[in-house]
């Protein structure tokens, strides 16, 4: 459960993220509540999944998530550049998280 928590948490990183482009300094209200909100929810569920999961291994797998899905909804969303090298490097963090993911049986 402490798995999917955290997963959900990134969610939230990315959503949180994805809201900061748009807050224009904290005047656009309803984004500014949007932000708020997700970081709310993403450090909670962070918050209550590290009590489960290594701290080191759950901050970096809720981190990567983020990265990473800030980067997709930015190729998507937002026209930013999706290069080869950039793909790669994605590529990269989903193996980093999977393996943190995989390895957190053993290092407990």
């Amino acid at each position: 459960m402490a798995w999917v928590l955290l997963i959900v948490g990134g969610l939230f990183e990315i959503g949180f993220t994805t809201c900061l482009r748009h807050v224009e300094g904290f005047r656009n209200i309803p984004w500014t509540i949007g932000f708020l909100a997700s970081v709310a929810c993403s450090m909670t569920l962070l918050e209550v999944a590290s009590r489960s999961i290594a701290m080191g291994t759950a901050y970096a797998v809720w981190g990567g998530i983020g990265a990473l899905g800030t980067v997709v909804v930015g190729i998507i969303w937002f026209g930013e550049p999706a290069s080869v090298p950039r793909l790669l490097l994605i590529a990269g963090v989903v193996a980093c998280i999977a393996g943190l993911k995989l390895t957190a049986a053993i290092a407990a």
